[in-house]
This record gives structure tokens, C-alpha cells and sequence, in this order.
């Protein structure tokens, strides 16, 4: 199958268009045929192909390649606390977690399309107060580590650096200056390479995204060291 792979067809694109046309219940419902045809089977067929790649990078990094309760994030919107009530999703997205994960608050790998946006990295996302003080006291007490990640210069080229939504103010309890001081404001750590949709249609999608996924494992790596997780 991976060989097989031949990129995402245009209609998985043209699925996701008519749908931000038409983000109404009754029309999804109609067209529910063409979202398992256009959208599951190709994502599908794209997980069963970078999932070997993946298992090189780190056999703890897990690639469940169905529709359901897999890699595959829902198409339905969580909308009980959005002012958005529109009920599905725009975009096509998976995670691909660390087998110690059951939620996108677990590091991973995640891949992300829609027509003008594709993207894939991965880090960790919002992690809890536990687990985000692991990660923010491993950057003070391993600073050269973390500098090492940040200054790759192929890191960089390609993901433009660590980003993540920050405090305002230094968290209780840090020191008020040090070198990576801007990092341990943060509240999630990730990386992304943005891609082109000419990629996305051809079988070049997997060895981009695999150089990506390769070359953000250091972060990945050391997210997990932070958390006392094999990597």
C-alpha cells in the first residue's frame, strides 16, 4: 500500500470546499457517501503509508490507521462552548500520539488539510499543570539540550522555530531570566512545516512528510525524556 500511494486525489479537496460551503447537517448527511469515498478511504490509504515510516522514527509513536476512535480526528465539531455553531469541521487533521496518550493533550505527530493550508509537525498541545511543569523545569535544568533543538539550522529552514501560546508574566516559581526564558512561558511546544497543495496531491506527500517528522524528533525526543517517556 505505501508504494501504491499516489497523493490526495482533488476530490478530497473538493469535499472540503463544497463542505465550508454548505457546513449544515442535511447536506453532510446527503453527502455522507462522498466523505467516506473522498475523505476516510484516501486519509486512510495516506496513514498506511507513512505509518512504517513512523515506527522508524520512534516505535512509541502510534499510527491507527481507521475511521474510528483512530488517528482520523472527528469531523464533528465539539460546539457546546463555541459561539460557532457551524457542526463540522473544515479541515482534515490526525494525531499521531505516543502509545501512552489517549487524547491531543499526548505528544505526537499531526497532519493537517485543507485547501490553501497543509501542515504537519507535531509536540505536545495544552498539556496539564503536571506535565507542563515537567517539560518547563527540564528547558531550565537542560538548557544546551534545548538550545541544540532550537539553533538546528535544518529545524528552522522548515518549521521556523518552536511555537506555542505563552504567558504574559514569567510562571510562579521560574527564574526571572534565563536563556530560554521566552520557552518556559509557553503552554504548549510545537513545531510545523507548511506545505504546498501541488505536494499534498502527489506521492512527494510522504517524504515530506516524513523529512518533517524526522527532522522534529529531537523536540518530540525530549518532550518525552521531560515526561519519563521512552522515545
Amino acid at each position: 500500500m505505501a508504494n501504491q500511494f499516489a497523493g490526495l486525489p482533488n476530490g478530497f479537496f473538493k469535499f472540503i470546499s463544497d463542505l465550508k460551503k454548505n457546513n449544515n447537517r442535511d447536506w453532510f448527511k446527503e453527502n455522507k457517501p462522498r466523505y467516506q469515498k473522498q475523505i476516510v478511504e484516501p486519509i486512510i490509504e495516506f496513514m498506511l503509508a507513512i505509518q512504517p515510516k513512523i515506527a522508524k522514527i520512534s516505535p512509541h509513536i502510534i499510527v491507527k490507521p481507521w475511521a474510528h476512535n483512530g488517528s482520523l480526528f472527528r469531523i464533528y465539531r465539539d460546539t457546546r462552548f463555541s459561539k460557532d455553531k457551524t457542526p463540522y469541521k473544515e479541515h482534515i487533521a490526525c494525531h499521531f500520539r505516543h502509545e501512552v496518550g489517549r487524547n491531543a493533550h499526548a505528544p505526537g505527530l499531526y497532519v493537517h488539510f485543507t485547501p490553501g493550508e497543509i501542515m504537519f509537525g507535531g509536540g505536545i498541545w495544552m498539556p496539564d499543570s503536571e506535565h507542563l511543569a515537567k517539560i518547563r523545569n527540564s528547558i531550565i535544568d537542560n538548557p544546551n539540550a534545548w538550545a541544540k533543538i532550537k539553533k538546528n539550522k535544518k529545524f528552522i529552514e522548515l518549521t521556523k522555530g518552536i511555537r506555542g501560546d505563552s504567558l504574559v508574566r514569567v510562571p510562579r516559581g521560574y527564574p526571572a531570566e534565563h536563556v530560554h526564558l521566552e520557552d518556559v512561558k509557553r503552554k504548549s511546544f510545537f513545531a510545523m512545516h507548511t506545505s504546498t497543495m501541488k505536494i499534498a496531491k502527489s506521492p512527494d506527500l510522504i517524504k515530506e512528510v516524513e523529512k518533517t517528522f524526522k527532522t522534529i524528533s529531537p523536540l518530540l525526543d525530549f518532550i518525552a525524556f521531560s515526561l519519563d517517556l521512552p522515545y
